[in-house]
């Protein structure tokens, strides 16, 4: 039996992935290139097995230094991790997953760790449930998140942080974002039936639907054409919030990958300028906007927007969004490796960009027009500290009342936990210019 028949190669490259990351390289940069050569089927397990591996990976690392004389190389780790988690968390016969695990130390060019793989693998199959029952009652053990994330969280989140902890540690689902240009909602979601996906109506997002199982894009029917598009239902409340006219002139100053502008343009005619600083992310709102038929609709800049004097042209626009870089950890669920990339110096830095952009952007804006500021952060140093900070120094700078029912108030703003409704963790506050 080969390497690749017995599911070696599958698990070396979950282990090259997960090594990627404890290297400080994203997953969505890593995995692909782990993947190579794989079948279909063993691209989706190899990528099941890798973000599970860095979802638990505080717990499992944990238990595998008390298995351990000595670090072993790091892909070993990885690869012992992906034992590990197989053993815990998948319906894989415990067998065949140490068979296949133990293997892969040929295709990830380890052999000479067969035998600690193994030895290794065995014992805590001997010992899980007292393995298991040992480790630290800890939160950030038993919840595997760094420990100054935990405590960011019970300081910002005190009547609930416990139960953002379990949401980070829950996969997402998949939303869509219906092009209502083409046909309602419920038109698409009737498709979808037919089409043998189940959907449901999103509680707070007038044009998302919740499948009730992933599927891949190009099972969507219509997804070439423009029909319909992936995007989380916190992200489509963006466009609502901004209560664009139409000809109204509207700035996306963080535009990639191109989803909230669209959805703008999906619902109303507008001139929308669309900024990114990096040229290849902007080809990204290029594309996104190319296939659901919008690119006409928007100027696509290549500029970093706090110079304003690189791209803008003068001209002050009614209707601001900034979708500021911050630390992601509203999207946690989507990407697990946030919580071991991201360091505690982290949010202090992203927040004084933050604040900047503001400062940068607020004078671009039209008298009574209105600036939207969101992040897919549940820090409050990026949230309504930004905001609260950014207000109290600018006379003109009005919040305006958030008049929803999702999430809950937060400062000037509204915030959304992970998980609630469905929805990533989410930051929103509008700020009115008084005239």
């Amino acid at each position: 039996m080969s390497e690749a028949d017995d599911g070696a190669a599958t698990r070396a490259a979950a282990a090259r992935a997960v090594a990627g990351v404890l290297q400080g390289q994203s997953l969505d940069a890593v995995l692909p290139a782990a993947q190579t050569g794989l079948a279909a089927a063993d691209q989706s397990l190899a990528a099941a097995l890798a973000y599970g591996v860095i979802r638990d990976y505080r717990r499992l690392a944990t238990i595998a230094d008390g298995l351990l004389r000595r670090p072993p190389p790091r892909s070993v780790l990885a690869l012992i991790l992906v034992g590990f988690h197989q053993l815990t968390a998948m319906r894989i016969p415990p067998h065949a997953a140490v068979h296949a695990t133990v293997a892969a130390t040929g295709p990830l060019k380890k052999p000479q760790h067969r035998g600690l793989v193994n030895a290794v693998l065995r014992r805590f199959q001997r010992e899980s449930r007292e393995r298991i029952a040992a480790l630290p009652d800890a939160p950030g053990v038993q919840h595997s998140h760094p420990d100054w994330l935990v405590a960011r969280l019970r300081e910002d989140w005190p009547d609930n942080w416990p139960a953002l902890l379990v949401a980070n540690n829950q996969p997402a689902p998949m939303t869509l974002r219906v092009n209502t240009r083409r046909a309602p909602r419920d038109a698409y979601r009737d498709r979808l039936h037919a089409a043998g996906m189940v959907a449901h109506p999103h509680l707070h997002a007038a044009e998302a639907l919740a499948l009730d199982a992933p599927v891949g894009v190009t099972s969507l029917p219509g997804f070439a054409d423009g029909d319909v598009s992936v995007q989380d239902a916190a992200a489509q409340l963006a466009a609502a919030l901004l209560a664009i006219e139409p000809g109204m002139r509207v700035l996306d100053a963080c535009s990639a990958p191109g989803g909230k502008a669209a959805h703008c343009l999906e619902l109303v005619d507008c001139e929308l300028v669309a900024l990114d600083s990096d040229p290849n992310r902007l080809e990204r709102v290029a594309e996104t906007l190319g296939r659901l038929g919008l690119r006409d609709g928007a100027t696509l800049q290549a500029a970093d927007a706090m110079v304003v004097d690189d791209w803008w042209d003068g001209r002050p626009f009614d209707r601001i969004l900034i979708d500021a870089p911050c630390t992601g950890t509203g999207v946690i669920r989507r990407h697990p490796d946030i919580k071991w990339l991201r360091r505690q110096t982290d949010p202090a830095a992203l927040a004084v960009r933050q604040r900047a952009l503001l400062d940068a952007l607020w004078p671009l804006l039209a008298p009574g027009g209105r600036l939207v500021y969101a992040t897919c952060s549940v820090l409050a140093v990026e949230g309504a500290e930004a905001v609260a900070g950014f207000c109290g120094d600018q006379p003109a700078a009005r919040p305006l009342p958030i008049a929803e029912d999702w999430g809950e108030t937060a400062g000037a703003g509204r915030r959304i936990a992970p998980g609630e409704a469905d929805m990533d963790g989410f930051f929103y506050a509008v700020i009115g210019h008084q005239r």
